[in-house]
């Protein structure tokens, strides 16, 4: 029963090593995954914290570098309607026309036009030369509109400034009666914002880029393909988010290099102007991978240490079980004849009483010896004599079908039989089996004499108050009648009366 209790107790221990082991591991990995989804997205935020302050501290400029430009052409537009602007000298005239113009950064030239295109005057000479821009974008778009608003030009190389890349800011120069008067330009090199941007630090494959809200890329550093540099993005689903969200961050592929990039992006006030930080992603998440990496494989290790411990220790565990039933049946089990022992066949006695008292079905008990056995050891030596015994053993085992039952060396010749839920007239017949099964054995050798049993058999329907001791004692009896009716017989307790 000890050694029982040890391998119930052994099972559990494994059953509870292997949960123990796989909650752990499932907890490992849970708690692995959500810190890094947690430090991924802390990496994105802090990519998107930076960009927005580079988007912010680049929109800044730019506004206050469209404001300035913005403020000297409305200082030549109004001075350019003093009507007393006639009665003073050129230079003077020059001076109060472009008072503004000498504060605005990277100055192209400003350039007063008139109703016909026509330059009428211009910051860099006091003689302006006699040119028509009539066909200026700038002009055209005043000229056929109405709208006083500020307009920003598409870039363009500008022949007043050696072929450098410039922009126009211009407005409409309009009559009390809304009549066009003409129009007012600056120029604007662009190598400006490229100085800018050149000073921020971005990802090695970040960019930064100021667009116009038609599509219209202006500049952008690092400088792009000669093919995308002027290609209009107002088809680019990108783009079209800036439109739509005006401001924010998004993760999405891009067009141009199909790389995945974090846009961050924000219009610059009221201005038709968007800018852009774009960073690849491979960047924003380069030092995360690196450590989900190893954090990885750290844990990998750490589960796959756990998981052979645990294979170790369950291989540990049935070994011990191992023994532990080869020790249960050492404890058990009849050395000589392999049958179960006398410990074994009380246990089992006392367990089949108690079950046929619950169920009320009959209990048999069969004790039965060899006859004469003691004269077969002095005639034939105890060598032949184990041989017997083993013999004997065997035709029992062969003669019993049922797993319920159980054969035990009741000790010396005397062997026992306990059958579950059987009456007396199953216990009989099987006693009668086993008698002329052994009976029929062939001799060990033909100078041997053949081997007979004596059996007595006894049944009891258990009732309250009824003893085990009165099943073994009748048994008991029944073989004592069996030897002195002759010896190689079955005899049942109840032929006792």
């Amino acid at each position: 029963m000890a050694i029982k209790h040890i391998l119930r107790n052994n099972v559990l221990t494994l059953r509870l090593l292997i949960g123990a082991t796989t909650v752990s591991i499932i907890a490992i990995l849970s708690i692995v995954s959500f810190l890094l989804v947690r430090e991924h997205r802390t990496a994105e935020l802090a990519a998107i914290r930076t960009s927005l302050n580079i988007v912010q501290l680049v929109g800044r400029d730019v506004q206050n570098t469209v404001d300035l430009y913005d403020s000297a052409l409305n200082t030549l537009i109004d001075v350019s309607k003093r009507s007393d602007l006639s009665s003073v000298s050129q230079p003077l005239q020059h001076m109060l026309l472009f008072d503004k113009a000498e504060q605005t950064p990277a100055n192209g030239g400003f350039y007063l036009l008139n109703d016909q295109g026509d330059l009428v005057a211009d910051s860099r000479t006091l003689a302006p030369p006699k040119v028509n821009y009539s066909h200026w974008p700038s002009f055209v778009e005043h000229r056929d509109s109405t709208s006083d608003n500020l307009f920003i030009s598409h870039p363009f190389d500008s022949a007043e400034n050696q072929g450098m890349c410039c922009i126009s800011f211009s407005r409409r120069i309009s009559g009390p009666d809304g009549r066009f008067l003409g129009v007012a330009v600056a120029q604007m090199k662009l190598d400006y914002f490229k100085t800018l941007f050149q000073r921020l630090v971005l990802e090695p494959h970040g960019f930064i880029r100021l667009i116009s809200t038609d599509g219209t890329p202006l500049t952008q550093h690092p400088e792009p393909d000669a093919a995308d540099a002027h290609t209009n993005l107002s088809n680019n689903p990108v783009f079209i988010r800036f439109l739509q969200e005006h401001r924010g961050s998004f993760i999405a592929l891009s067009s141009i290099d199909d790389e995945e990039r974090l846009y961050n992006f924000s219009e610059v006030g009221d201005l038709p102007l968007i800018v852009v930080v774009s960073l690849a992603t491979d960047d924003v998440f380069s030092a995360w991978r690196r450590n989900a990496i190893l954090v990885g494989i750290g844990t990998l290790l750490l589960c796959g240490a756990l998981l052979m411990l645990t294979w170790l220790l369950g291989r540990e565990l049935h070994l011990r079980q191992r023994a532990e039933r080869q020790l249960e049946a050492l404890a058990t089990t009849d050395p000589l004849t392999g049958l179960a022992n006398r410990r074994k066949l009380d246990q089992t006695l006392e367990q089949e009483w108690r079950r046929a008292q619950r169920s009320g079905k009959p209990l048999s008990l069969i004790m039965f010896d060899i006859d004469h056995f003691k004269n077969f050891n002095d005639t034939y030596g105890h060598q032949d004599g184990d041989e017997a015994l083993k013999r004997v053993a065997q035709t029992i085992r062969h003669c019993m079908h049922r797993s319920t039952d159980l054969a035990a060396r009741y000790g010396g010749e005397e062997f026992a039989v306990v059958l579950s839920d059987t009456d007396a007239s199953g216990a009989y017949n099987l006693a009668q089996s086993i008698r002329q099964a052994v009976e029929q054995l062939e001799p060990l050798t033909p100078t041997h004499r053949r081997l007979t049993t004596s059996m007595g058999v006894s049944t009891r329907q258990v009732k309250p108050g009824d003893q085990l001791a009165g099943l073994i004692n009748s048994a008991d009896q029944a073989l004592y009648q069996a030897k002195k009716a002759g010896r190689n017989c079955v005899i049942s307790a109840p032929e006792l009366s």
